[in-house]
C-alpha cells in the first residue's frame, strides 16, 4: 500500500489499483460510461480524463494504474472542456428519449411520467407526492394549464396524447389542501417577496421547504395573482386555489395583504437576506387609436379583476347590449366568456390576423365559439366613440419577426361596429413604480437573468411576468422554482443547481394503437384513470440511466453536433401492390418475394443494412409510394 495525491488531498492506494477504481472508491467523480469492476478497462468511453503532474496529455483513469506519489487532478476547466465534447460525440448519434417529452415540454419540470405510473399502480398518494415535488399548485394547474405535456406525448404518434392533465386532476382531487410537504429546519434567513401571485408563491413554497422565513406582500385583499384574479371561477374554481394556498400558510408562509403603497425596495433589502419581485403585469395595454381613453374602453386584466372581486357591471351589460374584445389572447377568451356569463347579448372578440394566428389555446377559442362568442378576424381598431368603434380592414403581408405574417391595413376599407363596452386585451404593461434603482429592458420590463432571475442589485430577484418573460400560470411557477434556487445559494453560499437540459430524442418505437378515449372536462372514475394511466410509454430513462446522469452533471446539450444520417427507404406494405419493380430496380439484389401465394410478401429486412447501399432506387421507381425515404 502506497500514498498518492488527488485533487490536493492524499489517499492510499494498492498495488495494480487504477485511477478509476481507487476514485470510485473514495466519493470522487470522474465521468464514466464503460468501466465495469467486473471486466477488463477499455477505456471505450473515452470520459474518464484525469492530468496527472509530469504527464504530457490527459490519462484515461480506468486503465491508468495508481503509483506512489502521483499528484492527479480530476477537475480542471481542460478536462470539463474535452469530457463535454467527448459526451456530445456520443449523444449526437444517439437515439432514445433521455427526458421524457412531456416531462422535457413542461416548464416546472413535472415528472409527469413518474405520477402517471403510480396511478397505474394504483398508488395516488405517491402521484401527489411526486406533482408537489414541481410546484405547490397541481390542483389548480390541472384545471388551466395550457398542457405542453400532452402535446408533445409520444402517444400522439400513434393515436393521441395520454390525458395528462385529467390524470392529475384525478389524483389531486382527493388531496388539494391536506397534503403537507416537509419543512426543513429554520436557518434564520429571512426572504422578502413583493407580489403573491403563482410566481411569487412558488418561490415562496421552496424556499420555505429549505427552512428559510418568508415573506409577501401583496397589494390585494387576497394572494393569488393572475390565479384568483385572472382567471374566471368558471376555469378554476376558487375554493380549489383557497384550499392550495392554505398549504402554504400551514407551511408556515406568512402573507400580507392589502399592501396598497409604493414598494421600499431599499427597506426591504435592509430587512431581508434576499429580496424577489413578483408583482406580474398588472396593467392593460391601451388600444393606441383615438378615442381609447374613454369610458367605453375597459382593460381585459382589470375587467377580468373586477368580476373576481364581485363587481357585475349590471349599469353597462345587459342583454340588448354588445360588448366587443379587441384580442387574441387567452385573456380575451376569458373576458368574452365571462361577459356571456355577465348577460351580455351579444359578444364579439375582434382579431386583427387570423384565427389561424391566435396565441390563445384553441380548446378555450372552439369552447367560446360553442357558447356563442362570435369572431371578427382581419380587423384592428381605428377610432372609439362613446357608443362603439370604426375597424380598419387588415389583409395579411409577410411574416414579422415570430413568424407570423404581418397584418396590414387595406386602404379605405373601414367598418362600424356597435357597443356598449369595449375590452382591451392586447396585452399588458409592467408597473416599474418604487424598482428605479433596477434595470429595465427595451419592453420596459425589469431585466433578470437567466435561470437565476438575478437584477442588477445584489440579492434582489424578479420573476414572472414583471420580467415580460411568462406567458402562462406554469411559465410563471418555473420562474418561481428557478429563482428558489438561485436564492438559496446566494443566502446560503452554496452552489445553485446546473438548469435542466431539454432533452429529448427524435425516434418512437413502433406499437400498436389502444383504443382510448378523452374524458376532457369530465372526473375520472378510479377504473378510468387506471386505464388512461396504462396508455402511457413509460418515456425516458430511469433514475439509473448514468448517460442521463453525466448528462445533468456535466451540464450537456444534447444534439449540439448530429451526426447526419443516411436516408433508408422505408416499406409500407399497405400501400405495397407486389409490382416487383423495386426488386428489379435494386443494384445490390437485397428485395425479394416470399410465399409465393395468396399471403406473398416483400422481403426488405436489408434496406437499411450494411448490404444496402442506400440508393433510393427502389422508392424512386414505386408507383404507389410503398418504398418512400
Amino acid at each position: 500500500m502506497f500514498t498518492l495525491t488527488i485533487n490536493d488531498k492524499k489517499y492510499h492506494a494498492t498495488n495494480n489499483q487504477t485511477i478509476l477504481s481507487l476514485a470510485q472508491r473514495e466519493g470522487i467523480f470522474i465521468p464514466s460510461l464503460c468501466f465495469s469492476e467486473k471486466l477488463p478497462p477499455s477505456g471505450a468511453c473515452g470520459l474518464c480524463l484525469v492530468e496527472a503532474e509530469g504527464a504530457t496529455r490527459p490519462l484515461r483513469a480506468c486503465a491508468a494504474l495508481c503509483t506512489e506519489g502521483m499528484n492527479i487532478r480530476t477537475d480542471t476547466p481542460r478536462l470539463r472542456n474535452m469530457q463535454k465534447r467527448i459526451l456530445e460525440l456520443h449523444l449526437s448519434a444517439h437515439v432514445g428519449d433521455c427526458v421524457a417529452p412531456c416531462r422535457a415540454a413542461c416548464p416546472a419540470d413535472t415528472h409527469c411520467g413518474t405520477y402517471i405510473q403510480h396511478i397505474a399502480q394504483g398508488n395516488v398518494e405517491k402521484a401527489v407526492a411526486k406533482m408537489y415535488e414541481a410546484h405547490p399548485f397541481p390542483a389548480s394547474i390541472a384545471y388551466i394549464c395550457p398542457r405542453p405535456c400532452e402535446k408533445n406525448c409520444r402517444r400522439n404518434d400513434y393515436d393521441q396524447a395520454v390525458n395528462i392533465a385529467g390524470l392529475k386532476n384525478f389524483a389531486v382531487e382527493s388531496y388539494v389542501g391536506t397534503y403537507m410537504p416537509s419543512v426543513a429546519e429554520s436557518t434564520g434567513k429571512h426572504v422578502a417577496i413583493v407580489g403573491g401571485g403563482p410566481a411569487g408563491l412558488t418561490a415562496a413554497y421552496f424556499l420555505r421547504r429549505n427552512g428559510h422565513d418568508i415573506t409577501i406582500y401583496e397589494r390585494n385583499a387576497q394572494a393569488g395573482g393572475l390565479l384568483r384574479y385572472g382567471i374566471p371561477d368558471y376555469r378554476l374554481p376558487k375554493h380549489i386555489l383557497d384550499a392550495e394556498l392554505a398549504v402554504l400558510i400551514n407551511m408556515g408562509i406568512h402573507i400580507v395583504t392589502d399592501m396598497q403603497v409604493v414598494v421600499n425596495l431599499p427597506a426591504l433589502r435592509a430587512d431581508h437576506h434576499a429580496v424577489i419581485i413578483a408583482t406580474g403585469a398588472g396593467e392593460s395595454k391601451p388600444l393606441g387609436c383615438t378615442g381609447d381613453n374613454l369610458p367605453i374602453v375597459q382593460g381585459g386584466t382589470a375587467f377580468l379583476h373586477l368580476v373576481a372581486m364581485g363587481y357585475t357591471f349590471n349599469t353597462q351589460i345587459n342583454e340588448s347590449n354588445h360588448v366587443v374584445v379587441i384580442g387574441g389572447s387567452n385573456t380575451a377568451i376569458d373576458a368574452a366568456r365571462t361577459a356571456l356569463r355577465l348577460n351580455a347579448g351579444q359578444v364579439t372578440i375582434v382579431y386583427r390576423r387570423t384565427r389561424a394566428e391566435m396565441p390563445a389555446d384553441p380548446r378555450e377559442i372552439n369552447a367560446a365559439e360553442a357558447e356563442g362568442v362570435q369572431f371578427k378576424f382581419l380587423a384592428a381598431p381605428s377610432e372609439v366613440t362613446p357608443n362603439g368603434l370604426y375597424l380598419q380592414i387588415m389583409e395579411l403581408g409577410a411574416p414579422d419577426e415570430s413568424g407570423r405574417r404581418t397584418p396590414v391595413p387595406i386602404e379605405g376599407r373601414q367598418e362600424w361596429l356597435g357597443a356598449c363596452m369595449i375590452i382591451s386585451a392586447i396585452g399588458q404593461n409592467v408597473i416599474t413604480e418604487g424598482f428605479e434603482e433596477i434595470e429595465t429592458t427595451s419592453w420596459h420590463t425589469l431585466k433578470a437573468a437567466p435561470n437565476t432571475y438575478a437584477t442588477n442589485l445584489p440579492g434582489v430577484y424578479a420573476i414572472g411576468d414583471v420580467t415580460g418573460q411568462s406567458a402562462y400560470a406554469i411559465e410563471a411557477i418555473a420562474h418561481g422554482r428557478e429563482a428558489a434556487n438561485a436564492v438559496h445559494a446566494y443566502i446560503c453560499e452554496t452552489q445553485a443547481p446546473a438548469p435542466r437540459p431539454q432533452i429529448t430524442v427524435q425516434n418512437s418505437p413502433p406499437i400498436t394503437p389502444i383504443s382510448a378515449p378523452r374524458q376532457n372536462g369530465i372526473r375520472l372514475t378510479p377504473e378510468q384513470a387506471k386505464k388512461e394511466a396504462d396508455r402511457c410509454l413509460r418515456c425516458g430513462c430511469s433514475p439509473s440511466c448514468k448517460l442521463l446522469s453525466l448528462i445533468n452533471q456535466l451540464q450537456i446539450t444534447p444534439n449540439a453536433n448530429p451526426v447526419p444520417k443516411p436516408k433508408t427507404p422505408n416499406h409500407d406494405p399497405n400501400k405495397c401492390i407486389l409490382c416487383g419493380l423495386c426488386i428489379q430496380a435494386c443494384p445490390k439484389g437485397i428485395l425479394s418475394l416470399a410465399h409465393r401465394s395468396i399471403s406473398t410478401t416483400l422481403c426488405t429486412h436489408l434496406l437499411g443494412s450494411p448490404a444496402c447501399e442506400n440508393c433510393t432506387h427502389c422508392g424512386d421507381i414505386c408507383p404507389t409510394g410503398a418504398v418512400s425515404l
